[in-house]
């Protein structure tokens, strides 16, 4: 068997490119059996696996065994050995379709369906999601032209030589052939997934299904709109939200680990400054804090509390009980304004508001002890990607305050916790992020590699947290437009994982730099990535803002060597 390919995905991840769809789960299933030093998350796709690390040291340290790992010969993938019973009602859209296309009419799609068993190979693009395998290459079929743009829950579907069902409502470009009411995922069983890499898969034709209402739908599945609900607190300290501005929400440093479920790491966009206002306040790392964005959060002490903030400094004041709430018609309930980079006390029934942030997007607030909010596997962060985790914060929150760890002091001042010149001002210079090429530079032209670092972006209104969208139109009136980057290569690149400042380039040639709430896989090839070193200040970009790439080696952070000379000496 020949060695894999092996990419750098940024500077703490590996892709490795194998020969067939049984060498790729092979390596999958070792790696997770037997994980290599400093592996964080490994995930398996149609011909790669993504193995995530916790270090650039390690990533560079993995190379070597991980290709001599991948050169063994494919080992049988542990599957299950009681096939998953999904009953299916073949009633769906594309039903008639498909059987043109392969020939065999409906009925013969059916028989072919359910007249073999299928096996889980890889994780998909939302939790429960599984790209099915069958026995035969019977429903090969391609893809709809047009993807759906909402596919309902439970559909049953092909794409390629794969299987799958949609575990929630979702877009998708897949062929439907029926649908089920077996969940495939569900946050209150001990194991979500229903199916999982390894599992196989009866499907079964019925004439009905039992049908779950709405309501019940949701309770089962874990979806934000339950665990809303159980932010309601016990008695003891606590934060009430006024006003969660444009968005707030519930994070910390994730939940990763858990691609293979097709679940995103999420946790807090700007990592150092969700650690820095937890470090003011004594907290470990990975307490829950507020994220909001663009200001206006206004919430009320219940107790005696210690609070901090970070992120995009901003004005904030601290009003009295019965202070105006809304922030608006007077500032007689102010008392006082609250610092930025500081811890401060906010006393029982005094309030804390936000202004806009003067540069940035996102600022933090940590109070001493944590949000304590029930974690949602072993994170309390908001994932709005997937709809794992809190809700976002609405007035009339509640948010219970965990209990004090007295054995860790609370901090001095400090400085921001990103540096003046990463920190994006409206109309300042461009913000300039590190990045590593690949994995699959090689689909783009030189023009295109050019013009990725030898001009200013533009970050757009679309973005999020999931990605930075950007743009080439000018920042200012009258510069000039830039250059959308061109491929080299044409067709469809297979699903692949992806990790966090991925730069996804979509058919418009317009960059998507991924952030905390990405895709565990995504179908566009990724030019480059942002080095996780900078991306809290990606994080922090606003839309208007202005961007410039900087390319630098994966192993030593440094700008790449120059190629040597073929001038020849005179």
């Amino acid at each position: 068997m020949s060695s894999p390919e092996i990419r750098w995905a940024g500077p703490r991840a590996l892709l490795l490119e194998l020969d067939s769809l049984d060498a790729v789960l092979s390596l999958h299933s070792r790696l997770r059996d037997n994980p290599a030093a400093g592996q964080v998350d490994v995930l398996a796709a149609a011909r790669t696996v993504l193995v995530v690390f916790d270090s650039r040291a390690s990533a560079r340290a993995a190379r070597g065994p991980l290709a001599r790992l991948g050169s063994m010969p494919a080992g049988a993938a542990a599957v299950q050995d009681t096939p998953v019973r999904i009953e299916v009602v073949y009633d769906g859209e594309d039903l008639a379709e498909v059987g043109e296309l392969t020939g065999m009419g409906p009925e013969g799609v059916v028989a072919a369906h359910t007249g073999q068993l299928w096996t889980a190979a890889f994780g998909g693009f939302a939790p429960g999601f599984a790209y099915l395998v069958g026995e035969t290459d019977a429903l090969n079929v391609p893809r709809r032209g047009t993807p759906r743009t909402a596919v309902p829950a439970g559909s049953v579907a092909l794409a390629g030589n794969f299987s799958a069902v949609y575990p929630r409502r979702s877009p998708g470009g897949w062929q439907l052939i029926g649908h089920t009411a077996t969940r495939m995922w569900d946050l209150q069983r001990e194991q979500p997934a229903l199916v999982r890499p390894g599992t196989t898969v009866q499907y079964v034709a019925v004439r009905e299904l039992i049908q779950l209402s709405r309501t019940e739908t949701d309770q089962a599945d874990g979806t934000q709109a339950d665990a809303a609900a159980a932010q309601t607190p016990a008695a003891g300290p606590a934060l009430e939200v006024f006003s969660p501005g444009p968005q707030a929400l519930i994070q910390d440093l994730g939940r990763p680990g858990l691609g293979d479920l097709g679940v995103s790491p999420a946790g807090a966009a700007d990592t150092a400054s969700a650690r820095q206002a937890n470090r003011l306040v004594g907290n470990l790392p990975t307490d829950a804090v507020i994220e909001n964005v663009m200001g206006g959060l206004s919430v009320q002490a219940r107790g005696e509390l210690t609070v901090a903030l970070s992120g995009a400094g901003t004005a904030a004041d601290i009003r009295s009980e019965g202070g105006d709430s809304e922030g608006g018609d007077s500032e007689g309930g102010i008392i006082r304004q609250a610092p930025m980079y500081a811890p401060f006390p906010l006393h029982d029934g005094e309030s804390l508001h936000l202004g806009v942030p003067e540069a940035g997007l996102r600022t933090y607030l940590a109070v001493r002890g944590g949000i304590d909010v029930p974690p949602v596997l072993g994170s309390r962060s908001t994932d709005l990607m997937s709809g794992i985790g809190p809700a976002p914060l609405a007035a009339g929150t509640v948010l219970p305050v965990g209990a004090v760890d007295s054995a860790r002091a609370v901090g001095h001042a400090e400085p921001p916790a990103l540096p003046a010149d990463l920190s994006p001002g409206a109309g300042g210079s461009p913000v300039v992020l590190r990045i590593t090429t690949g994995p699959r530079h090689d689909w783009f032209t030189p023009r295109s590699h050019e013009a990725l670092t030898g001009q200013a972006w533009t970050v757009t209104a679309e973005s999020n947290r999931i990605g930075v969208r950007l743009g080439t139109g000018p920042s200012t009136p009258g510069a000039d437009a830039g250059t959308p980057l061109e491929r080299a290569r044409e067709g469809e690149l297979p699903s692949e994982g992806v990790v966090a400042g991925s730069l996804q380039v979509p058919p418009s040639g317009l960059p998507v730099l991924f952030l905390a709430d990405h895709p565990v896989t995504g179908g566009y090839p990724v030019i480059g990535a942002v080095i996780p070193e900078d991306l809290p200040a990606a994080a922090q970009l606003p839309p208007g803002a202005t961007v410039r790439f900087v390319e630098v080696d994966p192993e030593t952070l440094q700008p790449p060597a120059p190629l040597p000379s073929t001038r020849k000496k005179q």
